[in-house]
């Protein structure tokens, strides 16, 4: 699970000639904090679990495949609302922790994971497709939906605001003046989100077995403290592999940014899904 779009990568240690589910090193990195990944992580709005349930098969409470489960955050949200939930993922400290809040967790790379005959109502990858070759992805998942049974790959895309926005930017071009970071920072990430949600719609419909993508968006807010937003940016993708003085300096920076405003703040996310459903069952 990785907080940046597909296209972005915010540190050095993320090669920009490589796609990002080539990447093992950073994709299976979260797993050296999964403590702090699992407490710090924002949620995922109830409108897009309800959604994803209402549009697809199971009585209202299908059976969910959760890919790149990581620590069974939006994989929870399901088992609330009464679904029944197996997760994937190829970090066996992140399973050990989901494993603990009462998730299954099969511990392997989607693409090469044995569903052993097994087939669910919806696939979902909450902030993780892109750690997924995203056409071998689609095929799979076809593979082990039901008739009617739907794919459904959503991230977070965060929009602090606009003067924290400029400071973030600036202390990223400051401590890592060769990460995309700081760029990415100065421009919508919404926008950078949804670019990610075409190509995900675009590699459904390589994979043959889909119906028409579409995309869904919900927005929402959440208030931070200075101390609770410094316990998010570790999680970031790659930024356990930082140098202990670039991520301090990063921190500090940041906390001061934060400090410059108030000592907390609001950030607004907008919750983006790429989405479509395999063909129903033939009508007898």
């Amino acid at each position: 699970m990785a907080t940046l779009p597909p296209e972005s990568s915010p540190t050095p240690e993320l090669n920009p000639r490589t796609q990002l589910h080539e990447q093992r090193q950073v994709a299976e990195s979260f797993g050296a904090d999964a403590d702090r990944y699992d407490r710090a992580r924002p949620s995922y709005p109830a409108a897009l679990v309800d959604r994803i349930i209402t549009a697809s098969p199971g009585d209202g409470a299908p059976s969910i495949l959760d890919v790149g489960c990581g620590t069974g955050i939006a994989a929870r949200l399901f088992q609330t609302a009464g679904c029944r939930a197996l997760g994937v993922d190829p970090d066996p400290r992140m399973a050990e922790l989901a494993r603990a809040s009462g998730l299954a967790v099969e511990v392997a790379e989607f693409e090469q994971w044995d569903a052993a005959g097994r087939t669910f109502d919806a696939v979902i990858a909450a902030q993780s497709w892109h750690w997924v070759d995203p056409v071998a992805g689609a095929a799979k998942a076809a593979a082990v939906l039901r008739p009617g049974g739907r794919l459904a790959v959503f991230w977070n895309a965060f929009e602090p605001p606009a003067g924290l926005r400029a400071a973030f930017a600036d202390i990223y071009q400051r401590a890592l003046p060769d990460s995309p970071m700081g760029g990415f920072l100065s421009r919508s990430a919404v926008d950078a989100y949804l670019v990610g949600c075409d190509r995900a719609g675009d590699a459904m419909r390589q994979a043959g077995a889909f119906g028409e993508p579409q995309t869904w968006r919900f927005d929402w807010s959440r208030p931070y403290t200075r101390d609770e937003w410094l316990d998010v940016v570790p999680t970031f993708g790659g930024h356990s592999l930082l140098r202990p003085e670039v991520q301090a300096e990063l921190l500090t920076g940041i906390g001061a940014a934060v400090d410059a405003v108030g000592g907390a703040f609001t950030m607004n996310y907008a919750t983006v899904a790429a989405t479509a459903a395999t063909a129903p069952a033939a009508a007898v």
